[in-house]
């Protein structure tokens, strides 16, 4: 993997239009996105942006909060099932639906989310957040969650340290990120929403995250696919790629993804707990 230069160069459609280049970090099985901007805050500021947002204006908006409403209750399922403890970090909780939801079933919540807009929206519903995690002790959570938050962070040395930090022994880190080798991420290649350059920083293989946090003394449980991605990531690439919708278009290449990673275990995204060593 080191020999390879790069794998693609992409395009912020959300905001500049700017290309980036998508580079393997090292020996892992990690794409790094190049260069990365001094101001990442400049490329959040768009009302399109909507996991920062309760947004329903949209067919897209609807879509994407509908599902985001179904998986609330898978997410809380999954993480019942595989911690006993019952205290939880949430970090880039955005509005907070997912501590919510979370604390309906007895958790013990706390989130972060850096976002003041977001933060807002959560206190508006009873949720507050922090801004950072400079404040929490170390050792105390059963159970802390990224929903596609990993691939954003500046510093992966320093977020995968705070999770050690922060766990208790044989805590669980929840990871949810998009997987570059899913087919629609092949069929779209540099026009992939979930690159989402430069939003995204960071962009992961099963084995480059597993190696990852093996890396930092954690050691893989399970991975579960998030089937919905596909869909979603492929209706955003159609309009990368044509500025048009394309609701079936989407629709036939999300199925054949799910299809495919059915015998390849290469969903568009993937949620992958590990357990602290």
């Amino acid at each position: 993997m080191a020999d390879i230069d790069f794998q693609v160069i992409c395009k912020d459609y959300l905001v500049s239009g700017e290309e980036f280049q998508l580079r393997f970090l090292n020996d892992f099985e990690i794409l790094e996105t190049l260069p990365k901007p001094e101001n990442l805050k400049f490329y959040y500021e768009s009302e399109n942006y909507i996991s920062h947002t309760d947004a329903q204006k949209s067919i897209t908006d609807k879509i994407y909060q509908g599902v985001k409403n179904y998986m609330l209750q898978k997410k809380i399922k999954w993480i019942n099932s595989i911690s006993t403890g019952k205290k939880l970090l949430d970090i880039g909780a955005g509005t907070g639906d997912f501590l919510m939801a979370a604390k309906k079933q007895n958790w013990e919540v706390h989130g972060i989310e850096p976002n003041a807009g977001a933060r807002k929206l959560a206190l508006e519903k009873g949720m507050e957040l922090h801004q950072d995690l400079a404040n929490f002790e170390d050792s105390v959570f059963d159970v802390i969650s990224m929903w596609h938050v990993l691939e954003h962070v500046s510093d992966l040395e320093f977020q995968l340290k705070e999770l050690n930090r922060l766990l208790k022994a044989g805590g669980i880190a929840v990871i949810a990120v998009p997987n570059f080798k899913s087919f629609d991420a092949e069929y779209y290649e540099k026009f992939w929403a979930a690159y989402d350059v430069p939003r995204h920083l960071w962009h992961f293989s099963q084995t480059g995250i597993t190696g990852l946090f093996k890396k930092y003394n954690f050691q893989k449980l399970e991975t579960k696919p998030l089937v919905f991605d596909s869909f979603y990531v492929s209706l955003l690439s159609e309009k990368n790629k044509t500025g048009k919708t394309n609701f079936l278009k989407a629709l036939k290449v999300g199925m054949r993804s799910n299809l495919k990673a059915q015998a390849t275990t290469e969903y568009s995204s993937l949620v992958y707990f590990f357990q602290k060593s």
